[in-house]
């Protein structure tokens, strides 16, 4: 492997298999993950996790907080700071209860899995210290969905600051993948006051890296990622503070990012539109491996 990109055995059996009409794709679940920053004075750096070698998706590979969306995050009306779940419903291209389920998803996780809650007892306020054993209790109802995000806020009385969030890309899992999601990225800035922990029974480690840094890790193969982390990795080279990420994050493109499997000359062509980076070429016919 030139790289780290995350790529399991099973993907060949299952590309030629979808590529010869008998596999049907499983239905995508909405998700959202989040791209936690904070300033270094050389430039921001990201927060990530190695998930445990013993997860069934992208075990051992390093990622951002993250996961599904809590369907009952839809039905209940969240006490709501900036932008309106219309604007929402359109910048992430969904109706406005899916968008409040998907912006609930996106903080939810990244208070279960790094100790960090973007919201406040007001519009203008975060708050300071989630370390307490009353907080650590309600994190972990929120885990075992025994609590859901709106009724943590309510019980709470916590308003969800939707401002401290930028909407960043947005991927969906391969068709020939087993477990598929649609993630919504964003960006935020660590609030202060705030410090992230390993609070993940899906992680192993956690650290702050610079983009640039994991970026070259993942290059010489020793930090293993799947597309869509080392791809907003790059593009966050690009900036020199969280706060300019954020105010790029309204002009992004949300089109979704799906990977293809053509039959080209005999072989798969494995492609990630816009991504050349990742293109896997294929034999039709098992030969005990791919080529990158």
């Amino acid at each position: 492997m030139a790289n780290g990109q995350w790529y399991p055995p099973e993907w060949l059996d299952r590309i030629r298999a979808l590529a010869a009409g008998t596999l049907t794709p499983v239905t995508p679940k909405r998700a959202a993950t989040v791209m936690l920053l904070k300033d270094t004075g050389t430039g921001p750096a990201v927060h990530m996790l190695r998930r445990r070698a013993s997860m069934a998706f992208a075990g051992g590979a390093y990622a951002y907080p993250g996961g599904g969306v809590d369907p009952r995050d839809d039905d209940h009306q969240v006490r709501w700071a900036g932008p309106t779940r219309a604007w929402w419903a359109e910048r992430l291209g969904v109706d406005e209860r899916a968008a409040q389920a998907i912006v609930c998803a996106a903080v939810r996780e990244t208070y279960e899995e790094a100790g960090v809650l973007l919201a406040g007892p007001t519009p203008e306020s975060v708050v300071g210290d989630t370390t307490g054993a009353g907080w650590e209790a309600d994190r972990a109802a929120l885990v075992a969905r025994d609590l859901s995000f709106a009724e943590f806020l309510d019980r709470r009385g916590l308003v969800l600051r939707s401002d401290l969030l930028g909407a960043w890309t947005r991927w969906i899992t391969p068709e020939f993948e087993a477990r598929r999601y649609d993630t919504w990225f964003f960006v935020a800035a660590l609030p202060e006051g705030q410090r992230t922990r390993n609070a993940s029974t899906e992680a192993d480690r956690t650290v702050w890296i610079a983009p640039g840094e994991a970026a070259a890790e993942y290059d010489k193969g020793e930090l293993l990622m799947m597309p869509p982390t080392i791809a907003t990795l790059r593009q966050l080279t690009a900036y020199e503070t969280a706060a300019q990420a954020l105010a790029a994050a309204p002009g992004r493109d949300l089109t979704p990012v799906l990977a293809t499997a053509r039959l080209v000359d005999g072989e798969i062509v494995l492609s990630w539109p816009g991504h050349d980076e990742f293109t896997k070429h294929i034999p039709t016919a098992p030969t005990g491996g791919a080529t990158a």
